[in-house]
């Protein structure tokens, strides 16, 4: 009975010791699964700040320059966007040029926000209630000019970099968008053309109708000259048949006297 007991409690002693070592061994592997995650942590936040770091100095080495080129306006002026938010200016879109053959668009000029003066008009106005909003254009002449190359690229042929005011921290420079956000020039270009086509096409409609109308006034016109005419030997003949009545009259008066 004693043995019997003795290797009762032997076996619950190594079974306890079983888990213990077990619970042990699954603790350490725990650890070392929660050191290997945070050693893979660690050399992934390097490898993004070194990423960021090489695409920060890529970004800062690329500078515009003449006969660069680009596949589109926007992507232009994607790039010239964030080269003003680098370097710390925003950017306008300027005047562009079309083509006087097919009014297709062959120039775009991308400036400075500063470019230009305010117009005199817009300053001095006797009718203002509340004073003027601050000045922001300074007549800065930096710009970007693109032309169109056989049809398909776009080729920086003009670019002035220096500014003639001062210029913000990249972190202050304000959001203004991107090309992925804003309407595309393309896309403008082409509801342009198409309004365009549309107001012509108008336009042609209106001479029609315009013509139309005065092939009917002339019809009307040349039917009341007709009937005034028609009137007019009408009223003449009459005219006449009293005349020669009245004569009628004056020689039968003659004869009875």
């Amino acid at each position: 009975m004693d043995s019997t007991s003795k290797q009762a409690f032997d076996l619950d002693e190594t079974e306890s010791c079983f888990v213990v070592e077990n619970y042990d061994e699954n603790e350490f592997v725990d650890d070392e699964l929660s050191e290997n995650i945070e050693l893979c942590m660690d050399e992934v936040d390097k490898i993004i700040e070194q990423s960021s770091e090489t695409l920060g100095s890529i970004n800062d080495a690329m500078e515009p320059c003449i006969g660069m080129e680009f596949k589109s306006r926007d992507d232009a002026r994607e790039f010239y966007i964030a080269y003003g938010r680098r370097t710390g200016f925003t950017v306008r879109i300027h005047h562009n040029r079309r083509s006087r053959i097919n009014n297709m668009v062959i120039g775009q000029d991308f400036v400075c926000s500063k470019e230009g003066f305010r117009e005199k008009k817009y300053v001095y106005r006797k009718d203002r209630v509340l004073p003027p909003p601050p000045v922001t254009r300074e007549g800065c002449q930096a710009m970007l000019r693109l032309a169109l190359k056989d049809g398909i690229t776009w080729v920086v042929t003009k670019f002035i970099a220096e500014h003639n005011h001062e210029l913000m921290s990249p972190s202050k420079v304000p959001w203004r968008g991107s090309a992925k956000s804003l309407v595309s020039e393309d896309e403008k270009d082409r509801r342009i053309q198409e309004l365009t086509i549309e107001l012509n096409n108008e336009k042609q409609r209106c001479k029609r109708r315009c013509a139309a109308y005065q092939e009917q006034l002339r019809l009307v016109l040349s039917y009341v000259e007709e009937h005034t005419i028609h009137l007019s030997n009408k009223v003449q003949g009459i005219v006449n048949n009293v005349k020669e009545l009245e004569n009628d009259m004056e020689d039968s008066d003659c004869k009875y006297v």
